[in-house]
Parts: structure tokens; C-alpha cells; sequence
């Protein structure tokens, strides 16, 4: 799959913009807040219909305009998929695939397979549990619908039975009707991210190796109460104590996946180098893994990711993302020179831009 075209109009910084990218290598250079970063997560929405910095919908359309306007033209082997998104403030988002409208948005997620690597990763290391089990999510969404579907009900019977709870609704029935779904959806998520993490530790060991040069071990391990037995079953006997507190205090919207450097919990023991390459290990891994169990290769975006790590650590990354094992690449940094020394190395097609206030401009022809 390659993003042949892109088109923005007031998105975030980003007035007016069209962009024919490389179906190698796509690299944007400029000063911070100019919009290297906005550029990068309107190709991220194209592919996940929100943000990849979670900003309300309102907020990503420019500053005293009504409308934004995303649009994307694909190449999957010779088939073209046109991909059109509109924001209009006070109205629901309109999304299309060659110009017919989804029924529902998550018919779309899994289409245009893709994996970010950012600086906001770090608050999988230091953030709470949700910042995790979103990665989870994330990365099985993209390539299994029926853990997509039973995330999508879990979270509305969830929804439902907070609401009652914060009403102290005293009716058993709805309940128990209610903790058989979340009981039953929860089981289905609780073995998929099971399996799931057992899948991508080695991968995710393997590159931190490769990155780092180093016999340190990574793991990941996913905790959850459904491990001590069944969901329905907790949620019933919980139910009294849940009504005092006004929500649901066990469930796989509880779960965590614990980060580990050597055995070690790595938000304690991580130096800065370690965490981002364990971070940008953590992403490749991700990226391999949906293109071994999905029909493409997804587009890999890599923002401002070469800050803190030595030259090695870089020139190792280099090395792997250009390698046939990944495709379609756009890479941010404020320095043209290092880019400039990236893209001589690797000695690969590509488009070069500048971005300055919002503003887009090629900077050379392809090679």
C-alpha cells in the first residue's frame, strides 16, 4: 500500500497543501510548531478517522475556518482506493471511501494499515495503564474485526452499567444482562490480547537487540483480573461496593501490560536512551507484526524519533526501515542536514520538503 497523493485544507496549522509523496521515502524538515508533526497526523487520520494526539474534533479544524478537508489517494497493487474526510464545525465528520460513505467508521479501521513513532510515545513507559492497553488495541483493531466488534460492545454495556451505577438503579435483571455482555465481550479481548502479547515479545526482542547492539531483554507482560476467574462472576460480587463509588472497578478496561528492561519494570529503571529505544523497538515490532498478519505493508511515520539517541542507535534505525522488510516511510526532523546525510546513505527514492508556518514546499526532485 502507498500514499500516492494527500491533500489538506485547514488542518490544525495547515491551510492548504498537496503533497505527491515517494513510495520509498517522504521527509520533512523544519523548525518546531511549524507543522512537520500536523502533516504526519492528518495521514494518521486518514487511517483511524481521530487524531493520533487525541484533539476534539473542533479544535483540528484552522483557526477561524468552518471547514477541513482531508483527502488521500492510495495505490494497493495497481487498485486505487480514494479516501475523503470532511470536518465541519457543529456537524458529525463525513468519511469516504471512493466517494460512498461508511455506514459506520469502524468499517473502515484495518483498510489502511498504519504505525506512528513519536515523541508522545513516552507515556507508554510513563503514562497510566490506558496508554497502553490502547497500543493493544490499536495494533489488534487494524487486523482482527471481531476483537474490534467486542471492544466496541464491551465499552457501550460498560457505558450502560456506569450509568446505572452513578444512579444507584437498584434493578438486578438489567445487571445481570449487562454483566453477561461485558462478561462475554471481556473474554473475547482478555484472549486476544493474551495471545497477542505472547506473539510479539521475540519480534520486539529482536529489534531491541538490533537497535541497541546489546544482550539486555525486553518484555512485555499482560496483567488482568480475568486471569482469577470469570468477569460476570467479579462484577456480581462487586456490584454492592461499585454502587458507593458510582463505576465499574474490575474489568478489562482495568488491565495493564507491565514494560520490563532485564526483568526490571522499565519506567524505573530506563535511561532516557533505553527508553526510546526501547519505544521505537516496541513500533517496529508492531509495524512487522501487521505486516506479517495483514495483505500489505503499512506506512510507517516516524516524528522527530533520531533526538537523544547516539549515532549508533541511529544508524542502526536507518539500516532496518529501509530495508524491503518496510515500505512507504514520512520522516520528520528539524535538522536538513542530518536528513540530507540519512537520505545518501540509504540511497533511496524519495521526496524532500520544508514545512514553515503551515506551509509545505518541495524541496528537490525525487532521486
Amino acid at each position: 500500500m502507498i500514499l500516492k497523493k494527500l491533500s489538506i485544507l485547514n488542518y490544525k496549522n495547515i491551510l492548504q497543501a498537496e503533497i505527491h509523496c515517494s513510495a520509498k521515502m517522504n521527509c520533512f524538515f523544519g523548525n518546531n510548531g511549524m507543522g512537520k508533526t500536523n502533516l504526519l497526523d492528518a495521514v494518521y487520520y486518514l487511517s483511524f478517522c481521530k487524531s493520533h494526539t487525541y484533539t476534539p474534533e473542533g479544535q483540528l479544524i484552522h483557526q477561524g475556518e468552518d471547514l477541513c478537508v482531508l483527502q488521500g489517494e492510495y495505490d494497493f497493487d495497481g487498485n486505487k482506493e480514494e479516501i475523503f474526510c470532511a470536518l465541519r464545525r457543529g456537524q458529525r465528520k463525513q468519511f469516504k471511501r471512493n466517494q460512498k460513505a461508511y455506514d459506520k467508521l469502524s468499517e473502515h479501521i484495518g483498510l489502511l494499515p498504519l504505525v506512528i513513532v513519536s515523541p508522545a510515545d513516552s507515556e507508554l513507559i510513563r503514562g497510566g495503564s490506558e496508554e497502553r492497553r490502547r497500543l493493544l488495541d490499536l495494533l489488534i483493531s487494524q487486523q482482527d474485526k471481531t476483537y474490534l466488534h467486542a471492544l466496541i460492545q464491551y465499552n457501550k454495556a460498560l457505558t450502560q452499567r456506569n450509568a446505572m451505577l452513578r444512579n444507584q438503579s437498584r434493578d438486578r435483571g438489567l445487571y445481570e444482562v449487562l454483566e453477561m455482555q461485558l462478561g462475554m465481550h471481556g473474554q473475547v479481548i482478555f484472549e486476544k490480547r493474551d495471545r497477542m502479547v505472547n506473539t510479539f515479545t521475540p519480534l520486539f526482542n529482536e529489534y531491541y537487540r538490533i537497535v541497541c547492539r546489546s544482550a539486555e531483554t525486553v518484555g512485555l507482560h499482560y496483567l488482568s483480573l480475568l486471569r482469577e476467574g470469570r468477569l460476570e462472576e467479579i462484577l456480581a460480587a462487586n456490584r454492592e461496593r461499585e454502587c458507593l463509588v458510582g463505576h465499574t472497578l474490575a474489568g478489562i478496561h482495568k488491565d495493564d501490560m507491565e514494560m520490563t528492561l532485564d526483568d526490571r519494570l522499565i519506567r524505573q529503571s530506563g535511561s532516557q536512551g533505553q527508553n526510546k529505544t526501547f519505544l521505537i523497538a516496541l513500533k517496529l515490532a508492531q509495524f512487522t507484526l501487521l505486516a506479517m498478519l495483514g495483505d500489505t505493508k503499512p506506512i510507517l511515520l516516524l516524528d522527530d524519533i533520531f533526538d537523544k539517541l547516539d549515532a549508533e542507535r541511529v544508524e542502526q534505525i536507518i539500516k532496518l526501515v529501509s530495508g524491503s522488510r518496510f515500505g512507504q516511510i514520512f520522516i520528520t526532523d528539524t535538522n536538513r542536514k542530518y536528513l540530507d546525510r540519512i537520505l545518501a546513505e540509504i540511497n533511496q527514492d524519495y521526496t524532500l520538503f520544508k514545512t514553515d508556518r503551515g506551509a509545505v514546499v518541495p524541496m528537490e526532485e525525487k532521486t
